[in-house]
């Protein structure tokens, strides 16, 4: 089943502003917010949806990845906006502020009908994955060993005397419009509602320790160098009943010995010599997923571009595989002997030697026009 449009979601077009996308959102939350709905299984999962979509779409980097790749871009990447929702208590964590005091003060807690309570969430941690051509073109698995804080076995957390565990202070002002009321992240507990009781000696003020985990990566065949991942939840632990936070995977794309990637095609630089333009060869190319043997027919020109279809990459979109353009280049050799400069400048007079290019020769303009199209 196909996921729906992230902007049909909303109820915005794609040319919408970031204030009208925010607002789009604010309606939408409010209209299926569970303290409005409960019970109701339909208006959560419109609730997790239009927050999952506005996750997206409020980042500009992750909207242009959104806009140029659509859903594929998230695909493989285990998390919030890559092939299942974010759970509630992500979306209170993240946007809880956007909703202002459509549900009271103390909104940020899952079915907290005002007051529940505050869960923080961990800090984001980063890493770079190197991947080859070939790792790109088929998906692959990585395992990767990630440094990141969790929480210290034996450590105790209390409620914080200070919010009474709502992980904020509401201030009271007095102003012109009249008595206005704002909320803001408790100084003590950082926002999450709970202090340190008792921490092993090894752990830090927060009750944290490092850990190393090796973590499991999915990764979809067709990403690009550049683009992130999300794998939810392995970031760094937070205090008390705080969620963890995520664990984003830069790509990196190693560069390949013989083949030149463009988009979704390949690219690649074949060599042959004089004789064998002439005579016509079979010649075995580097590509992909192994050797391609290719036949090249005599008397073919230098600058003819072959398209071998599908032996490219695959689109994240699911829309097939690229191609691999094969360039022929016939080689001049740079010294002769004797025998060779006598029978060359024979060849030079000899009137079947001469170029005439047909019709059906195109130019190099005429081949790039022809690569793009």
């Amino acid at each position: 089943m196909s996921k729906k449009d992230f902007y049909e979601i909303l109820g915005v077009s794609k040319s919408a502003s970031a204030e009208e996308i925010k607002k789009a959102y604010r309606k939408k939350a409010i209209e299926f917010h569970p303290d409005k709905n409960p019970g109701n299984k339909e208006a959560e999962e419109n609730f997790k949806a239009a927050a999952e979509a506005y996750e997206v779409l409020s980042d500009p980097d992750k909207k242009a990845k959104y806009d140029q790749y659509g859903h594929a871009a998230f695909d493989g990447a285990g998390g919030f906006g890559g092939g299942h929702h974010m759970n509630m208590d992500d979306i209170f964590s993240q946007f809880g502020d956007i909703f202002g005091g459509a549900f009271g003060g103390g909104f940020g807690g899952f079915g907290g009908n005002g007051g529940g309570q505050r869960r923080v969430k961990g800090s984001n941690l980063r890493i770079k994955v190197k991947l080859t051509l070939e790792e790109i073109a088929n998906g692959v698995e990585k395992k990767v060993k990630v440094k990141r804080k969790v929480q210290a076995p034996g450590v105790k957390y209390k409620t914080c005397s200070t919010c009474n565990g709502q992980g904020q202070v509401l201030r009271v002002t007095n102003t012109i419009l009249g008595r206005m009321q704002s909320a803001t992240t408790c100084h003590v507990c950082g926002g999450s509602g709970q202090t340190i009781e008792s921490k092993p000696n090894n752990a830090d003020a927060h009750g944290m320790i490092m850990e190393d985990e090796t973590v499991s990566i999915k990764i979809p065949a067709g990403v690009v160098d550049g683009m992130q991942l999300k794998v939810s939840g392995k970031g760094n632990d937070a205090p008390g009943n705080g969620i963890p936070g995520d664990l984003i995977v830069a790509i990196e794309e190693l560069e390949h010995e013989f083949l030149k990637r463009e988009g979704e095609n390949l690219h690649y630089d074949l060599y042959i010599s004089f004789p064998e333009a002439a005579l016509g060869v079979s010649k075995e190319i580097e590509a992909v997923n192994g050797k391609v043997r290719i036949k090249l027919e005599e008397g073919i020109q230098s600058g003819k571009i072959l398209r071998l279809k599908g032996k490219g990459i695959p689109s994240l979109n699911n829309y097939g595989n690229g191609d691999l353009l094969v360039h022929v280049n016939v080689w001049t050799p740079k010294t002769l002997t004797k025998e060779q400069r006598q029978f060359f400048e024979k060849a030079m007079t000899d009137e079947h030697f001469t170029p005439k290019p047909e019709k059906s020769d195109k130019s190099f303009f005429e081949k790039v026009k022809d690569m793009f199209s």
